[in-house]
């Protein structure tokens, strides 16, 4: 009888401490310390409209590609236009302006991306007829931004640019999407014809 009773007075006390263990680990995960240094969130910006202007060196009038969705992620598709063709083995200043045209007046998100451009990174991912691109801007760290880069074309034919804006990538990075990460702030495909 005595050997019963001391297990059920071990299984007792087993249970207490178990019991005590989990209140204390309760108790301290419900501190309100995590309200004292709250982290701010960054939302992230609207953009609704991405215009990139292509300047061919001592050449007239630019080309220019745009794609607006004023409807963000609702049903209809952007509306793209591209000015005009591209000039075979010719070299292309590029300039990207992005906005927020739901608000009034339209507000500029450009401004947003150069102060926080070692947050920001575009990719670009050029096929067809067009050779490459390459960045003629940099962060205040010395990696590339995009706002500002050079597209080189082929020979005549098809072609399209993929322009991908990554919010928080990895930077340095070897210049695809994949390595990058971060958060895709917009995406978008023209198909362009060089002649």
């Amino acid at each position: 009888m005595k050997t019963i009773t001391f297990k059920n007075s071990v299984t007792s006390i087993l249970r207490q401490t178990i019991l005590f263990i989990t209140s204390t680990l309760l108790l301290l995960s419900c501190s309100n310390d995590d309200n004292a240094n709250p982290i701010p969130v960054e939302e992230e910006e609207t953009i609704t409209t991405i215009t990139i202007t292509l300047v061919q060196e001592g050449v007239g009038e630019p080309t220019i590609l745009q794609s607006k969705d004023l409807d963000g992620d609702g049903p209809n598709a952007p509306e793209i236009s591209i000015s005009g063709n591209l000039a075979t083995n010719a070299s292309y200043n590029g300039t990207i302006v992005l906005l927020n045209e739901t608000e009034s007046p339209a507000k500029n998100v450009t401004e947003e991306v150069k102060e926080e451009d070692d947050e920001h990174q575009f990719f670009f991912n050029a096929t067809g007829s067009l050779i490459g691109t390459s960045y003629a801007d940099t962060d205040e760290n010395g990696n590339p931004i995009g706002l500002a880069f050079i597209l080189n074309t082929g020979d005549a034919g098809n072609a399209t640019l993929t322009v991908t804006l990554r919010h928080q990538p990895k930077k340095p990075n070897d210049g695809t999407l994949a390595d990058a990460g971060g958060e895709t702030d917009i995406a978008q495909t023209f198909n362009v014809k060089v002649e």
